[in-house]
């Protein structure tokens, strides 16, 4: 009898599905059995960007051009190189594979770095010119906005030096999300090179210890974040050269801060000219034809995932920006829409749900391979899927019947932010929802929690502190204004923060600018605002300004990341759950040595407050959200001495307590000291 997959072993609640968890673990191995008798292994068979597109031949001092094209009926190169005659280099079609290719000799033919290119390829669509899925670079002209590859072949290649990868432990990633171009105070789209000279050592001053980065593969509208990719193989060029963005990844690992790529492979945009959407003429070429290949929901086209050469593409991929970039792993974008054909548009209210006939396999089956690979190629590589379903096993081995990723996103946490926020009154804050939403999680899941990112900065959205100021925050945010809404904002801005880190998982994300409360909302260039820069920026003046209260919220995130890390408190798993006292709407909970009290009520501030301590001992204040320097009122004695003291409760246990000023809207952490 063959061995009972592990994740349904953890967990007797698969056991109904377990047809279904074989059967996909099974394609799983017959897709990969398959890879690695016809390559070798899977790291060997994601080598397409080293085969296609132009290679050297050194041996025959020329260059070999090559791209998959199967329904072309003809191909041709273009460029600098050839006075762009259209039609004097034609390609020759390999019948079997449907690559087409030319091989263009030194003696013939100077390609140049920096030349400009493109391909005349004539189909059942007619013919076009069109940009290579293979291109590793692509421009585009500031007069026409037209974008065209461009031949990248440095005269020195890029000196990595002893750089290293930097993922030092899966417990405790602290990452800093992050997008190149909008990460500049000037009203302009940032460089890469501003970045690294400006950023990250706020970041590394922060204490966070990994950036993900938004919208790094080419994209022909800025305004998508990156997210309608057209060129998978080409860093964007807006943000600078190739050799600029791995400067900044080299010089963020000497800072020991680790790189992780957002990787959009959930889709693609469905531009003709900028794109591979019918590249080689037919309606299916990367995807399925018809709305089966079409995400509706994102006006964008879908990849057939179960396509041999779809799958050689995106794995490729998938090597690509770790080997040539050294990227530190991904975050998957957009991976419910991958794993179903709803793409999740539905109420996961029931297992079925997972395992019916909305599921797609062969994405899952992908998505195991991409995770197999990553981990092969470079085992201390973290991947992170972007799942707001809760799919079992997403963050389990793929070896074990999981996906194969390292965490899950908590996609939930910031949608019950907002919902608090909006809808219910703080002095109905319910202490068991907040514990519920923040641990709501599987054993075996690792989960990286957040309050907010990117999604709620986004026009059309609020960020925690719009929510909170409002309008207060363009006139009340001077030290020397007094302003009770700025008061509460402030103070449940940092509550939040601390909570969602602290109970919601083994790592914490957050979007740049909002840990000191950057006001409004992201808005893009566009026809509708003139296409002003005015909002597509990070104001980094505000926090730095001392007069300004928006500093107050960085230090406190500086001050709360510290401590984290210093405590290893995302390492320790779960909290232990001390007290819940929801008509106080006051939590205690602890991990290891330290003790957190949340008192949510608005304006109870209770005096000798009795909450229970894990050990005996005298306990003192690591932190409090009140603190002066944090921009509260500091109504507590920051160096108090609060002893323990013991009780026997009805069932004749021995519990321990210590006495303390419970503060109003406050959050005090306290430390077994002795």
């Amino acid at each position: 009898m063959a061995k009972r997959l592990t994740i349904i072993e953890n967990d007797s609640w698969l056991e109904p599905v377990e047809e279904e968890l074989n059967l996909r673990h099974k394609l799983f191995v017959d897709k990969l059995s398959d890879i690695e008798k016809s390559s070798g292994s899977i790291v060997d068979f994601a080598n397409g960007y080293r085969y296609f597109g132009f290679q050297r031949d050194e041996r025959n001092k020329g260059w070999w051009f090559r791209e998959w094209l199967p329904a072309a009926e003809s191909v041709y190169i273009f460029g600098d190189f050839n006075g762009w005659n259209r039609t004097s280099l034609p390609l020759f079609k390999n019948p079997t594979t449907g690559v087409w290719s030319i091989f263009l000799s030194d003696r013939d033919y100077f390609l140049g770095h920096g030349m400009l290119y493109k391909i005349l390829v004539t189909g059942q669509n007619g013919t076009h010119e069109r940009i290579p899925a293979w291109t590793t670079r692509a421009v585009q002209d500031d007069e026409t906005k037209n974008f065209t590859a461009q031949f990248w072949n440095p005269s020195e290649p890029f000196d990595w030096g002893d750089d290293r990868f930097c993922i030092e432990s899966r417990d405790g990633l602290f990452i800093y999300e992050c997008h190149i171009g909008m990460a500049q105070e000037k009203e302009g789209v940032g460089s890469y090179t501003e970045f690294a000279e400006k950023v990250l050592p706020r970041v590394k001053a922060a204490g966070y210890n990994a950036i993900q980065i938004m919208g790094i593969a080419e994209h022909p509208y800025y305004g998508s974040y990156g997210y309608h990719v057209s060129n998978f193989f080409a860093p964007s060029s807006r943000f600078g050269t190739p050799e600029e963005l791995k400067a900044l990844v080299r010089k963020a690992h000497d800072m020991n801060i680790a790189v992780i790529m957002d990787l959009v492979h959930a889709h693609y945009v469905k531009n003709f000219a900028e794109g591979i959407n019918e590249l080689d003429g037919s309606p299916n070429l990367y995807s399925l034809d018809g709305d089966a290949g079409y995400q509706k929901y994102w006006d964008s086209k879908i990849f057939d995932f179960g396509k041999r050469e779809v799958c050689h593409f995106l794995l490729s991929n998938v090597k690509y920006w770790i080997d040539e970039f050294h990227f530190d792993g991904y975050r998957f974008d957009g991976v419910t829409s991958m794993l179903y054909y709803h793409h999740g548009y539905t109420e996961f209210d029931c297992r079925e749900k997972y395992f019916d006939a909305g599921v797609n396999r062969d994405a899952i089956t992908y998505l195991k391979l991409a995770n197999r690979l990553v981990h092969s190629l470079r085992p201390d590589a973290v991947t992170i899927a972007e799942d707001v379903s809760g799919m079992p096993g997403i963050a389990e081995p793929e070896g074990d019947g999981g996906l194969g990723f390292d965490y899950r996103l908590a996609m939930g946490v910031p949608d019950f932010w907002i919902k608090m926020l909006k809808e219910v009154p703080d002095e109905n804050w319910n202490v068991w929802d907040i514990w519920n939403v923040l641990n709501n999680r599987g054993n075996n899941t690792r989960t990286i929690s957040y309050c907010e990112s990117h999604d709620q900065a986004m026009q059309g959205d609020q960020t925690i502190a719009f929510r909170l100021l409002g309008t207060a925050m363009y006139d009340s945010m001077h030290v020397d204004i007094e302003n009770p809404i700025v008061d509460r904002g402030l103070a449940l801005h940092k509550m939040i923060r601390l909570v969602t880190a602290s109970l919601g998982g083994q790592g914490y994300l957050n979007f740049m600018g909002n840990e000191f409360g950057h006001p409004e909302w992201i808005d893009f260039p566009r026809l509708g605002n003139n296409w002003s820069y005015a909002y597509a920026r990070r104001q980094w003046s505000l926090v730095d300004a001392k007069e300004l209260r928006y500093r107050f919220l960085g230090e406190f995130d500086k001050a709360m990341i510290n401590l984290l890390v210093r405590y290893n408190q995302l390492g320790q798993g779960y909290a232990n759950q001390l007290a819940m006292y929801d008509g106080d709407q006051v939590m205690v909970y602890n991990h290891g040595d330290l003790v957190y009290v949340f008192n949510w009520n608005p304006t109870r501030s209770v005096p000798d407050y009795m909450i229970p301590v894990p050990e005996p001992g005298s306990y003192r204040i690591l932190l409090s959200s009140d603190e002066e320097r944090f921009g509260g009122f500091e109504r507590n004695e920051l160096n108090g001495e609060f002893l323990s003291f013991s009780r026997k409760d009805d069932d004749g246990v021995v519990r321990h307590f210590i006495r303390i000023y419970n503060v109003a809207r406050t959050a005090t952490i306290y430390k077994l000291v002795k």
